[in-house]
């Protein structure tokens, strides 16, 4: 066990979130520990208590309490990756250079671990390697039930450039969805602040975002405002719309809580449209019903950013799952009837 250390974070470690940083230092720890470690105030940031997703800044003082010298059990009982799943994150890879990778991750594949998730990305990411010492690192996350274009960052350096390209808004991202019912106007922009409300369990499972009106934005506290401009693509009568996203600002389940305010939640969203709802043609409910997968319509499909090394601009598409492929296939859509820039009318 050591004893208590005093450490300054230098150039190299800027901008990383704190428990990535004592992961990589403290490699013996595991997430649980470390969000411990701060809740209590055993892990002080230039004197005062901090979050596990506080970004660090050069200069700064941490104060880290004794920590075992041997790695927790937790972290021997963890599996190593089998070949299987070796095969399928290796599959995902869209585009990969020596500074970067970009995956289509698989829906139903959480980005991260977490309460009972044991397999996830940034796990998987061992076997991204490729001939490098470490691992790719993460530097956006998609929910768990979205599939689509996700980056990840093969240096700390190239890691810490992504993420202010990505905190800085200097990335472009569209969705695709499917919804119930037909958004009209057909191309428009939605306001609504979005606020935590808390779920149900000890940490917090099952919590949802819910919509505040954009004059109550200020005087709603833990309201933060949020931007998400939408097209209408193509529509079966009034049933259900092939809906293109961008969203402006990045809150937590923007996308999802935004098209169920306006009463066209994304098909399969049973947390913001109400799994038992079936769409009976007014536009309400997250189920469509028949052949159509109950599984969560919502897909990243393209990014688009300078490039940190290159400065080229790198355009990602990625194609559809299969459930949601079966969707268009039933419905006769095709990804080449859409346009390459749906929002181009707002611009």
């Amino acid at each position: 066990m050591s004893g208590v250390q005093n450490l300054t974070i230098v150039a190299d470690d800027a901008d990383m979130r704190l428990d990535r940083w004592m992961k990589q230092k403290f490699p013996q720890l595991n997430q649980i520990r470390i969000e411990k470690m701060c809740r209590k105030g055993e892990i002080r940031l230039d004197g005062g208590r901090v979050k596990p997703a506080t970004r660090l800044v050069e200069g700064q003082n941490i104060r880290i309490p004794p920590v075992p010298d041997y790695y927790e059990p937790k972290q021997h009982s963890e599996r190593r990756i089998s070949a299987a799943d070796e095969k399928l994150i290796q599959s995902c890879v869209l585009y990969r250079d020596d500074h970067l990778i970009v995956l289509n991750k698989p829906a139903g594949l959480p980005t991260q671990g977490g309460s009972k998730q044991t397999r996830h990305v940034d796990g998987l990411a061992e076997a991204l390697k490729f001939g490098n010492d470490e691992k790719p690192r993460l530097v956006h996350r998609l929910d768990k039930d979205t599939s689509g274009v996700l980056v990840l960052a093969r240096s700390r350096k190239m890691a810490s450039d992504l993420t202010a390209a990505f905190r800085h808004h200097a990335t472009r991202k569209i969705y695709w969805a499917v919804v119930g019912g037909v958004p009209t106007p057909y191309l428009g922009e939605i306001k609504y602040g979005l606020v935590k409300a808390g779920g149900h369990g000890p940490r917090g499972e099952g919590e949802k975002m819910h919509c505040v009106h954009p004059r109550e934005v200020a005087s709603t506290p833990g309201a933060k405002r949020a931007i998400t401009q939408y097209a209408t693509l193509y529509r079966v009568a009034s049933r259900a719309a092939w809906v293109a996203m961008e969203p402006v600002t990045g809150r937590t389940h923007q996308l999802r809580a935004h098209m169920a305010e306006i009463g066209h939640p994304i098909i399969g969203d049973g947390k913001y449209g109400g799994s038992g709802q079936e769409n009976l043609g007014d536009g309400w409910g997250a189920q469509l019903g028949g052949m159509i997968s109950k599984k969560l319509h919502l897909h990243a499909r393209t990014m688009s950013f300078e490039h940190p090394v290159t400065k080229q601009p790198l355009i990602v598409h990625a194609p559809l799952p299969e459930h949601m492929q079966n969707t268009f296939d039933t419905f006769d859509w095709a990804p080449h009837m859409a346009a390459e820039d749906p929002f181009e009318e707002l611009r």
